[in-house]
């Protein structure tokens, strides 16, 4: 007969046992929990697509229907004159160009400050609060604000108003989307330019900003997409401009003011021209981002 103990009705379960099965049921449990959780993902991925789905395809509907050559080459006429908006889309481009190519460099220079120079400083956690509320700031007090300074001095609505309006949207994006990439760049990189002999500055513009390439172009396409579509601002400054104007000195038609001043017109061709106007914004802000994402693409 063999020595070991026969196991008995009364003999307790060794510990590896019941260790074995508190794995076995706590792996369970948390195949359960990521089950649900994975699927509330879905769910709520499903929702955002859906949402988007139905506004696309609402502007869409709406849109295609008004589209014709004369909308890209007359400009906005009375009601019932079949005008298009050529001066609306030119005001549009000019504004929103000016006024990107004004607030890039200052929200590009203040994140490297903010990211190299700065960090953990009283002076850069000052301008990194006022630059978050000015992210978080209604951009109708952007509008008033610019109102303020600068159209009231010079005695009337100008393009060059709606310019700065817009600029001072695109800093605090880029600031704060510029400082975040920065700070993603590994220090060993920096440490490897500065013990080549590259001054601080020189290690910031070629190695640091190529590293945050991707990242910071992200942030002034993110710029983009918002100015183009801003009405509050305009209203205050550029005012807008029935009549063809390339003049910066003078209120200016704008794409998203004629489309707010036509949305909630009684005639039937403006409102048409409103949807056209919505879709033509749309697609201006998605090519520029699928043309910028394939030439970023190409050259990695």
């Amino acid at each position: 007969m063999s020595d070991m103990p026969m196991a008995t009705a009364g003999t307790p379960r060794p510990a590896h046992d019941r260790d074995a099965n508190v794995a076995v049921r706590l792996g369970r449990r948390r195949r359960r929990i990521d089950r649900v959780l994975a699927g509330f993902c879905w769910l709520a991925m499903l929702i955002a697509l859906a949402a988007l789905a139905s506004i696309l395809v609402t502007l869409v509907w709406n849109g295609l229907g008004g589209m014709r050559l004369s909308v890209l080459t007359e400009v906005t006429k009375p009601p019932g004159s079949h005008g298009g908006l050529l001066n609306a889309i030119v005001g549009s481009l000019m504004q929103s160009a000016i006024g990107t190519l004004i607030g890039t460099p200052i929200g590009l220079l203040v994140g490297t400050y903010l990211s190299e120079y700065a960090a953990g400083s009283a002076l850069g956690n000052a301008v990194r609060f006022v630059s978050d509320v000015l992210l978080s700031a209604p951009s109708i007090l952007i509008g008033l604000f610019i109102y303020v300074l600068v159209v009231e001095p010079s005695g009337g609505f100008s393009g060059i108003a709606g310019c700065l309006a817009l600029a001072v949207l695109v800093i605090p994006i880029v600031v704060r989307t510029t400082e975040d990439m920065l700070r993603l760049i590994p220090t060993s990189l920096r440490e490897a330019a500065m013990a080549l002999g590259a001054p601080k500055w020189k290690t910031i513009v070629f190695v640091c900003y190529r590293a945050a390439r991707d990242g910071i172009v992200t942030g002034i396409l993110l710029a983009i997409a918002r100015v183009a579509g801003e009405t509050a601002p305009l209203l205050f400054t550029s005012l807008g401009n029935l009549n063809w104007s390339l003049d910066l000195t003078k209120p200016m038609s704008s794409l998203p003011v004629t489309i707010y001043q036509y949305a909630g017109s009684a005639f039937e061709d403006w409102v048409q021209l409103a949807w056209v106007g919505a879709l033509l914004i749309t697609a201006g802000v998605l090519a520029l981002n699928i043309l910028a994402r394939s030439a970023l693409r190409r050259r990695t």
